[in-house]
């Protein structure tokens, strides 16, 4: 899907770490648009009602999809306070956002950014940098390449993470208590950060990350026993493609889609096979299952470092480009499918 400024520049690409948002609000309402339409009866009564008990637009979980990334649009002011703020040189970033713009959801998403703000100390600017919002952490893991499966023992982790959120949205759906460091006031809020962190999930760079050092060649963070910001490309994030950023490039979804599901893509969810165990344990897994995928994201690239420490940056060459965009984009279909499949499994499994 993974690291936010304060900045209002952040809302142009809807920064992960720093840089866009997993998908970009087109995927996140493809995701949530897949689910609405493999949920039970049952399930799909419950969200509704969850969804519209008091909100003036009326949301299904494609209207939901972006909500976590309209919240980005809260910033913190220097005596404390917390404002939703529309940058009036760019509506159009608002676009997403639109069913969230009566004063109550407004208001609910200054809540939730306030409670969620310091209950980590999260400074992607450096130690000396005011706290950026704990709850951007929510939208993203970091972990090393290298890696083969999702372990909470490996760097690039934390209680705070993309993972740990999915599970903390499950457990308040579930009728449980949020686990700490999270606060989510009621069952709409965790359901709204559901629907957008299990598509966050399956954008295999909001996942999985190179860590390069300054000849562009793979580093072990987990070797090291802790991450060196020096080699921190921040899911792609550090890593440009000329004028593009490797990470944007993947949130980018194939445009023959547009924003809602598609009869290929129900086809392909429809096939998903469904995910056994404990449901406490499927976020795991399915991160397991976007780190391999990530492997295949960056099969076939090469880095050189283009700025040095402490603002470090990276290019990309590829061994056949063409070849490449057919591949990324295969595999965004695959992963947007996934992503529905296993929304509506989460839910239908809680009101079956």
């Amino acid at each position: 899907m993974l690291r936010i400024v304060l900045a209002l520049s952040c809302l142009a690409s809807f920064l992960h770490p720093t840089g866009a948002s997993a998908w970009g609000f087109q995927g996140h309402r493809v995701v949530g648009s897949i689910a609405q339409q493999l949920l039970t009866e049952n399930a799909a009564v419950q969200v509704e009602r969850i969804l519209n008990e008091s909100d003036s637009h009326k949301l299904d979980l494609r209207k939901a999809g972006p909500w976590a990334d309209c919240v980005k649009s809260v910033v913190r002011h220097e005596d404390g306070t917390f404002e939703y703020v529309v940058d009036p040189n760019h509506l159009e970033f608002q676009v997403p956002c639109t069913p969230f713009t009566s004063q109550q959801e407004r208001a609910r998403m200054v809540d939730y950014a306030s409670r969620n703000w310091l209950n980590c100390d999260f400074r992607p600017d450096g130690p000396d940098k005011p706290p950026a919002g704990c709850h951007n952490t929510y939208h993203f893991d970091d972990v090393a390449l290298q890696r083969d499966k999702f372990d909470r023992s490996f760097q690039g982790t934390n209680e705070h993470d993309l993972v740990a959120a999915v599970g903390a949205a499950i457990a308040v759906l579930q009728g449980k208590p949020a686990p700490p460091p999270f606060s989510i006031a009621d069952k709409k809020e965790a359901l709204l950060m559901l629907t957008h962190f299990v598509g966050d999930l399956h954008q295999p760079l909001h996942v999985a990350s190179a860590y390069l050092d300054a000849d562009g060649r793979l580093v072990d963070p987990d070797a090291a026993h802790a991450i060196d910001p020096a080699t921190a490309t921040n899911g792609g994030n550090s890593i440009q493609d000329q004028n593009l950023v490797l990470h944007a490039e993947w949130d980018d979804i194939p445009t023959d889609i547009g924003d809602a599901w598609t009869r290929e893509l129900l086809a392909d969810a429809r096939s998903v096979r469904p995910t056994e165990g404990a449901i406490e344990d499927w976020p795991a897994k399915w991160a397991t299952d976007s780190i391999q995928v990530a492997h295949e994201a960056f099969s076939g690239l090469s880095f050189q470092e283009i700025k040095p420490p402490p603002n470090v940056q990276w290019s990309v060459a590829f061994n056949d480009h063409t070849a490449y965009l057919w591949l990324s984009d295969m595999i965004k279909r695959k992963q947007l499918a996934k992503g529905g499949a296993r929304l509506a499994q989460i839910l239908n499994t809680i009101w079956p």
